[in-house]
């Protein structure tokens, strides 16, 4: 990069070149010599004088970055970028500030801009298959990775890197082989032991997992994630008192971390320390209510106490759960869809249609999603934005190019139902199950219809055969037990219906409400019905989002 800021300086914005260069190369050879604060002072002057001289801020960043003023330094490489937007150091910069921010989708433009600007840069393609990984694009992280290792054949970071994808992927062995070489070329890496300790679990080596993730712990001792993992390989064998030992040094550093409360839960059933385990287990449910195997051990618990009822109770309601989980879901694209999903609807809401198709068609390049599909993905999306015209438009031309495309018909008929058509509605959701009778969302909408008809008996059935996890869906499941005197079946739904829909308000007040009333058959009348008019539609609510 320091290169790049003294040979590559160039009359910008009417900046004579030899009026700059010089003041420029000074304030590298000050730098370079150790005196930063006279470089950064020198740099200030001149940005004094040229405001929008993009070289000088790019050192200004490089400054401020080995100062480690690193929120400063990303602003300044921003600030820069504005004025060079071709300039590879600064997107390659400016691309590694926003993936260390999270900001996933603006890094990989940024760094993908950079490989159009500098084909085969090595740290850009590094920086860009973890980029890919984070957003969940393991295919397109493995080809940039590959690309990196093949422009630095050498670098080391690239070998763990490479490592780690590949486990990833599930090529485990693949992976371990080129964590062994970097390894091997550098004992002392960061992370490394603990990347070695994951594989071995992942390849059933426990001995090997033990081993580096011991050797992880002596390196970082407050490391949760290597004690986590040495307590996973204790449980695995069977090592009850040691996995317990390693879940409370956990709860030590982070008292609510899930994982360790739960697996410390498990370890108590089987140390028979029942009434601990069911603190620790019910506590599990209070910060994470979907989380299933917290009501099996609890089952296990209660009966190890000898409560019999209430052992009943938390099975069935574990596989109740369990079934709606293991069930094929028809909505398994839409989880891929989730990492573009924000970034879709707000070119939607800017008028850039067809950037948003062609966000979506980047996204799934190499899989089986069609023309078709994208098209349904705007479709739903516009829907979301209240642009119902535009919405349908795209859900027809969907069915134009491709009239067994899935969801297509279901989107509509769920319009229909926001717009009180309870025929269309059925007409569209029979249609899509004409071409997929497994469909999911169809079935558990043909069900809504059936509860807004008031046939409650077929609304359960159908609501039951979709295996919903949509909270409001599964609230109609519920009363709709209670109307047809299925008490029980009731009661364990409305359990799920607190699970999944927490962070529903109407719905847990409902809830409150039902649990309060001496008669749990009074449910619909303490509840109240739930319209489309206030549902909050996971289907069309571009901000929802389900903890699966």
């Amino acid at each position: 990069m320091l290169l790049g800021l003294g040979g590559g300086v160039s009359a910008q914005n009417g900046h004579p070149e030899s009026s700059l260069m010089p003041q420029l190369r000074q304030a590298l050879s000050l730098n370079e010599h150790g005196d930063r604060q006279g470089a950064m002072n020198l740099v200030l002057r001149l940005l004094e004088q040229h405001p929008d001289f993009a070289q000088a801020i790019k050192l200004k960043g490089l400054l401020l970055e080995e100062s480690g003023r690193t929120s400063e330094a990303a602003a300044a490489y921003e600030e820069a970028l504005k004025l060079a937007p071709n300039d590879g150091d600064l997107l390659l910069k400016t691309g590694m500030y926003k993936l260390a921010a999270g900001q996933k989708e603006e890094a990989i433009q940024l760094l993908e801009h950079c490989l159009r600007v500098v084909p085969g840069d090595g740290d850009a393609e590094f920086y860009l298959a973890q980029a890919y990984h984070l957003n969940g694009q393991e295919d397109l992280a493995l080809r940039a990775i590959r690309r990196s290792l093949k422009a630095e054949p050498d670098n080391v970071d690239v070998w763990q890197k490479y490592g780690e994808l590949l486990c990833v992927s599930g090529d485990c062995e693949g992976g371990l082989k080129w964590l062994t070489k970097a390894q091997h070329a550098d004992a002392k890496r960061p992370r490394l032991d603990y990347d070695i300790a994951v594989i071995d679990l992942k390849l059933m080596d426990l001995a090997g997992a033990s081993q580096y993730g011991a050797r992880a712990l002596e390196s970082q001792p407050n490391d949760i994630s290597a004690l986590q993992l040495l307590a996973s390989v204790d449980v695995k064998l069977a090592k009850w008192q040691e996995a317990k030992g390693a879940f409370e040094r956990v709860l030590a550093l982070k008292g609510d971390d899930v994982d360790a409360l739960l697996g410390l839960g498990q370890c108590e059933v089987e140390l028979k320390n029942y009434a601990a385990a069911v603190d620790k287990l019910q506590l599990v449910l209070r910060l994470a209510p979907t989380r299933l195997l917290a009501h099996f051990y609890l089952s296990r618990a209660y009966a190890g106490m000898g409560k019999t009822a209430e052992a009943r109770h938390e099975a069935a309601l574990h596989q109740l759960m369990m079934e709606q989980v293991t069930f094929v879901r028809s909505v398994e694209r839409e989880g891929s869809e989730s990492p573009i999903k924000t970034q879709a609807y707000q070119l939607l809401a800017d008028h850039h249609e067809a950037d948003a198709l062609q966000l979506y068609r980047k996204r799934f390049q190499g899989s089986a999603a069609t023309l078709a599909d994208a098209y349904v993905f705007l479709g739903k999306l516009y829907l979301t934005l209240g642009s119902n015209e535009d919405g349908v438009r795209c859900l027809h031309h969907a069915l134009e190019l491709q009239p067994t495309v899935r969801g297509a018909h279901t989107y509509e008929g769920i319009l229909a139902l926001k717009q009180g058509d309870l025929s269309g509605a059925e007409s569209d959701f029979k249609a899509e199950l004409a071409n997929d009778p497994s469909y999911q969302m169809a079935i558990a909408e043909i069900g809504e219809v059936r509860y807004r008809q008031g046939r409650y008996s077929d609304a359960a059935e159908q609501l039951a055969k979709s295996r919903t996890m949509t909270p409001e869906l599964l609230y109609m499941l519920c009363d709709s037990y209670f109307r047809t005197g299925k008490v029980s079946d009731a009661d364990l739904t409305a359990e799920t219906v607190a699970a999944y829909g927490r962070n529903n308000v109407e719905l847990m007040n409902g809830l409150i409400d039902l649990s309060s009333a001496t008669g749990k058959l009074n449910w619909h009348s303490a509840c109240g019905p739930i319209s489309r008019r206030n549902r909050v539609d996971p289907y069309f609510d571009h901000k929802t989002s389900s903890d699966k």
